[in-house]
């Protein structure tokens, strides 16, 4: 099956690049809301599901047991630029558990925010693993660790104790297997599984509503996905698509975008989940993907709509700020 182009992207009135794509909206109970495109095909989720991953550290207990607010949860379940307020409650998370920067072993990269990664440059320093964007995830990772007494040295590897906690948590909120043959490496190297990309939309109305949880994993993904939305600044960073999906309508929305093109949302009042999928892993398609389809389900706010679209109608700029071209769903998404 190939998938539909769902943007396309215009320099004057000609189309320059065209984007196919899927999307599923499931709701809890495993009804498709909105199925385009080949949604049953497996995807590798990327940092799209970073709220489901961080369960284990408010489900064992670590979270309370490190006083951690929602600053903390959020970075726990982000993809952060690197910024300095980025790096320092990573800092202090690991800290509050006894550890610094070089338990982490996530690698390090610059800082993906311009001003952060010029100001460290200018400084004369070089990045470490806290500037990582997964450095918030991997240190909710390793306060999970010690906080339940697992040695944390390889906590990424597949067979870690941790990981398969990560795992386990992944496959029963999905409802997908989550097996060695489905396994590769993540960027910041723990284990990704590719599922169906249905499932994830599934995984999180489920986060979201709750539906078939214990009391603990319910109060867990309220818990994680509240801190998300009461705090995007340290779920994404300065300038950041998530952040202004989030900010759009605050408490409405939970959004989280990964690598190579995908995307997943929420809407709790709705009880939806929302799986995107951009085929060639454009991330400005996916995030205009994502922000169409938010429109599209939340058409009755008008003025909530009008916001979504005009975030997924990206203009396209010259170097002198001229309008040049924009970011365009096709007929296919609206």
């Amino acid at each position: 099956m190939t998938n539909p182009v769902l943007i396309e992207v215009l320099r004057g009135a000609i189309v320059e690049s065209a984007h196919r794509g899927a999307v599923a909206v499931f709701d809890a109970d495993g009804k498709p809301v909105l199925e385009i495109g080949d949604t049953s095909k497996p995807v590798f989720p990327r940092s799209a599901v970073k709220a489901i991953q961080a369960l284990p550290l408010v489900e064992s207990g670590a979270a309370d047991a490190y006083g951690f607010g929602n600053r903390e949860l959020a970075l726990a379940c982000a993809s952060h630029s690197g910024e300095p307020a980025h790096v320092e409650l990573a800092r202090s998370m690991l800290a509050r558990a006894g550890l610094d920067g070089s338990a982490l072993e996530c690698g390090a990269h610059w800082p993906s925010n311009h001003d952060a990664e010029i100001s460290l440059a200018r400084a004369g320093g070089t990045p470490n693993a806290l500037h990582n964007n997964c450095s918030g995830k991997h240190s909710g990772f390793l306060c999970t660790c010690v906080h339940t007494g697992i040695a944390h040295s390889g906590y990424v590897r597949a067979d870690h104790a941790l990981q398969e906690m990560v795992r386990d948590a992944m496959q029963a909120v999905t409802g997908a297997a989550h097996g060695a043959d489905q396994r590769a490496t993540d960027g910041c190297s723990i284990p990704t599984y590719a599922v169906p990309l249905r499932s994830f939309a599934l995984g999180f109305a489920r986060m979201v509503t709750t539906t078939g949880f214990g009391p603990e994993r319910a109060k867990a993904a309220k818990r994680l996905l509240g801190a998300c939305m009461a705090e995007p600044f340290f779920v994404a960073g300065t300038g950041r698509a998530d952040v202004a999906l989030m900010e759009a309508a605050p408490g409405r929305i939970f959004a989280k975008g990964g690598a190579e093109g995908v995307h997943c949302s929420a809407i709790p009042e709705l009880g939806l989940g929302i799986a995107i999928k951009c085929d060639d892993g454009a991330g400005r398609a996916g995030e205009a993907m994502a922000a169409t389809v938010l429109a599209r389900l939340l058409r009755a706010d008008e003025a909530l709509a009008g916001k979504l679209v005009g975030l997924a109608n990206a203009p396209i700029e010259s170097r002198v700020g001229a309008k040049v071209g924009a970011v365009r769903p096709t007929a296919a998404l609206n």
